[in-house]
């Protein structure tokens, strides 16, 4: 598991291999391209030309278009598609997007230093899966996300 942007701190790549691994989980990381063509609830989608933009229904009344590594919305990559001159949902796109959104919540510094705790808490509100975003959907332990980070390569500082 490796995200493919290489222009970041290695804290930052780690906190995205933690970030796909606690959207779409081991299982369907090995079993895809490293999760970038991954629709919501398992399925995959063919070509990286743009977002998929289909809908899932995953019962109790919740509906998703996430998709790729990072489970991005379809409703917010056009405007970072511009904003950010994306050619496409490749890999490297994804990645940047994730990035992007790190640094909007004020993460990024607080990743960089190896501050876990207090990122993962900035970050809450955009994925789903990490504790306290109160979606309705799983969300995962801090320890587990802090034994993914760590074993993606990322280092804790001094929390």
């Amino acid at each position: 598991m490796s995200a493919v942007i290489r222009d970041v701190h290695p804290n930052v790549r780690a906190f995205l291999d933690m970030i796909a691994w606690s959207e779409i989980g081991t299982r369907l990381l090995q079993n895809s391209d490293d999760g970038y063509d991954i629709i919501v609830g398992g399925g995959k989608f063919e070509g990286y030309n743009d977002h998929p933009r289909k809908v899932v229904d995953l019962g109790n009344g919740l509906r998703s278009s996430a998709a790729g590594r990072y489970q991005i919305l379809s409703r917010y990559w056009d405007h970072y598609r511009i904003q950010l001159q994306l050619p496409d949902f490749g890999p490297l796109s994804q990645d940047r997007y994730a990035v992007q959104q790190l640094k909007e919540q004020r993460a990024l510094g607080l990743i960089e230093a190896g501050l876990f705790d207090e990122a993962v808490a900035k970050c809450a509100n955009i994925w789903a899966s990490l504790p306290g975003a109160g979606y309705g959907q799983h969300e995962n332990k801090m320890q587990h996300l802090r034994d993914a980070y760590l074993a993606a390569g990322g280092d804790l500082g001094e929390d």
